[in-house]
């Protein structure tokens, strides 16, 4: 094989550094190729016999390496295609391009796949391959995709697809250092949802649910407080409309200053403390809104209905969004935010339209809300609050792990001039 199609990856583990490059061949030269059979949604029942795979959990559920799989069919075993171990599976159809590029190896026997799966089976390293297609030949694989509102994608063109492979040893040491990483961002991942759970149940004991003046749990100092207060917003806060009067409203002049934008989607994404945002303002689109203060509660009434976030940082709004100013004598606008995410669902519920949901100012101010003390609504924010950054903290973990893994995959397979 000539030089130039011979590589090496930018990191290499130390017992293969004098192994020299990796080969490439064409997918065609190390593996064959079957197409996977049925299955369809009717198929799949809860306590079926056989186990298998559908095409679409490749984009939901699975990912690089099956080990178990999620679904069960009763579907006659001998008028399926059966995976043997190493098998790997790509999607033969799928909405985008870069969604259908996505490989995953089934590490069990017998496992029936459905129809719309190519199967590629081989005596390369099944995980390193998963892997390797996924990450450093996506790009090449979605351009060989076909289709607009259905994409396909087709063995005779896999087969075609030149692939840079080690020796298996080195295949299995990449394998094993990718999948241990995967392993430990699931475990991230895993608390992350059980931290959330534990915010869901927590939220529901401390705030009353329907038919009741009192919360499930109470903190022992508040034991003896008594019912809960049934309050409307205007009494504890100020509330008022943003301010977007300008028509049209994408005016260009309006745009590219330094005052922060804040709309309805960047609400939506903010999870407690809003800092992020798309757009600002310039001296004349400031002239025709308002600048809220830091601290002000956001709360979308269009599009978006009932979300909810705390500036941390001065900025205008649009008038689909309403600006709640609390009276820190009565009220803490940290607790009213975990109100709205409490009874999200109810007031989502009030804004019901025709043609379209929205909340106006007016409904929003004939809401009652049951409130408590002062002192026991900061000692519940203080707790929901605390809980929502051992949360973050755990997300941002699970981020900076996967992007660890994106580095790490960079380097450890060749790049290819495309």
């Amino acid at each position: 094989m000539s030089e130039e199609n011979k590589v090496i990856p930018e990191l290499r583990f130390p017992e293969f550094k004098d192994e020299g490059e990796w080969e490439e061949k064409t997918l065609d030269e190390v593996a064959t190729f079957l197409k996977g059979k049925g299955i369809s949604k009717s198929d799949i029942v809860e306590k079926g016999i056989l186990p298998c795979i559908r095409y679409g959990q490749l984009y939901t559920h699975y990912k690089e390496t099956i080990n178990e799989v999620i679904s069960y069919t009763n579907a006659p075993a001998e008028d399926l295609i059966l995976s043997q171990i190493n098998d790997v599976i790509i999607p033969s159809s799928g909405e985008t391009k870069e969604d259908i590029a996505t490989a995953s190896c089934v590490m069990k026997a017998g496992i029936a796949l459905g129809g719309d799966l190519n199967i590629i089976r081989s005596n390369t390293d099944g995980i390193f391959l998963s892997y390797y297609l996924s990450n450093a030949k996506k790009k090449e694989i979605s351009k060989m995709a076909q289709g607009i509102s259905v994409v396909h994608l087709y063995s005779s063109q896999l087969k075609n697809l030149k692939i840079q492979i080690p020796s298996k040893a080195e295949q299995q040491k990449i394998a094993s250092c990718l999948s241990s990483l995967d392993v430990i961002i699931t475990a991230h991942s895993q608390k992350l949802e059980l931290l959330k759970e534990h915010k869901k149940s927590l939220m529901q004991n401390l705030f009353p649910q329907e038919g009741e003046t009192v919360p499930q749990y109470r903190f022992p100092e508040f034991v003896n407080d008594g019912d809960w207060k049934e309050k409307k917003l205007g009494e504890l806060s100020e509330i008022g409309r943003g301010k977007s009067k300008h028509r049209p409203r994408d005016a260009t002049f309006l745009y590219g200053g330094k005052y922060p934008f804040v709309q309805t989607g960047d609400i939506k994404k903010a999870a407690l403390y809003l800092t992020e945002y798309n757009q600002t303002y310039s001296e004349e689109g400031l002239k025709q809104s308002k600048l809220w203060n830091e601290g002000t509660l956001c709360i979308t009434i269009a599009a978006n209905i009932a979300e909810t976030a705390i500036l941390k940082i001065k900025a205008c709004f649009p008038d689909s969004i309403i600006g709640l100013v609390p009276n820190n004598d009565v009220a803490d606008g940290l607790f009213i935010k975990y109100l709205f995410d409490e009874y999200k669902s109810q007031i989502q519920n009030l804004s019901q339209g025709v043609a379209q949901d929205n909340l106006n100012q007016e409904k929003l101010l004939q809401i009652k809300f049951l409130f408590p003390t002062l002192s026991e609504q900061k000692k519940i924010a203080s707790c929901l609050s605390s809980l929502d950054e051992l949360i973050a903290a755990q997300a941002d973990k699970i981020d900076q792990l996967k992007l660890h893994k994106k580095g790490l995959m960079q380097a450890l397979f060749p790049k290819m001039d495309e």
